[in-house]
């Protein structure tokens, strides 16, 4: 999928890397936490840079596997006995490699910052107020500082062409945020359709054996294009046949005011 989009302001660079600040924050989780996972050997030590630390994507997928863990009801020593269960009888790097194939990110955008004044370039003065709050609220841009993270530049770009094409933001807004939860019900049933026919009909509960794990990783990899395949046709159509439903009509009332005269 070529990535490029047409903002020189935004333009993507070399591959994500987090401070441990902008790590916990994109994994859901805090700073300490992520020291204290560090601490009991969890999580693995970032690369150092003189006295910063950088984490990377693979980070982020232990964290959020981490997090699930957690949320199913297993302590951080349980957690341990997994990883270190693994470590002594099979390779950590094929759980590891599953690990990334399910939690990494599904997007190859590389976040990016703006400040205030950079927002009321792109959006005038609708960025400000409510707008400002809603956007923060919705995630499309994310506090830090006196400069704002953005998490999708692509959709930054988008929202700033729709308002100078005369689309209020707050109108936009509204849509973004009826959009993503009905996005959000059909990822999850898309998933779900995944989970239990790829790995509760074989597995249950149970983890795959070792000598699977490279080959789901590899099939979790395959699905990515797949799902994205099935869904960018659907929206396509969508807008096509809304496209002409509403512009059709406009276009057809147009032509017989023409022809009225």
């Amino acid at each position: 999928m070529d990535t490029a989009y047409p903002d020189p302001e935004l333009a993507p660079g070399a591959r994500p890397e987090f401070s441990i600040d902008e790590l916990a924050r994109k994994a859901g989780t805090t700073v300490r936490n992520v020291r204290a996972y560090q601490d009991r050997g969890l999580l693995p030590p970032p690369q150092r840079r003189g006295r910063k630390g950088i984490y990377d994507d693979a980070h982020l997928s232990r964290l959020r596997i981490i997090g699930r863990l957690l949320e199913r009801g297993y302590t951080l020593a349980n957690i341990g006995e997994l990883i270190e269960t693994w470590e002594k009888g099979n390779s950590i790097s094929q759980l590891l490699g599953l690990e990334t194939a399910l939690a990494s990110p599904w997007t190859d955008e590389v976040p990016d910052y703006i400040d205030l004044p950079g927002l009321l370039a792109k959006f005038g003065a609708s960025i400000k107020g409510p707008a400002l709050d809603k956007a923060v609220a919705l995630d499309l841009i994310q506090p830090e500082g006196p400069r704002y993270r953005v998490p999708s530049p692509r959709m930054l770009y988008a929202g700033a062409e729709l308002v100078k094409a005369g689309i209020p933001l707050e109108d936009m807004l509204d849509v973004v945020a009826s959009l993503r939860q009905n996005v959000e019900e059909a990822a999850n049933v898309m998933v779900r359709l995944v989970a239990t026919h790829v790995f509760d009909a074989k597995y249950g509960e149970d983890l795959p054996p070792p000598k699977d794990m490279e080959e789901l990783a590899d099939l979790v990899w395959r699905l990515r294009p797949l799902v994205e395949m099935a869904v960018l046709p659907e929206v396509a159509r969508a807008m096509e046949k809304s496209a002409n439903r509403v512009l059709g009509d406009r276009l057809a009332q147009v032509l017989e005011h023409m022809h009225d005269r």
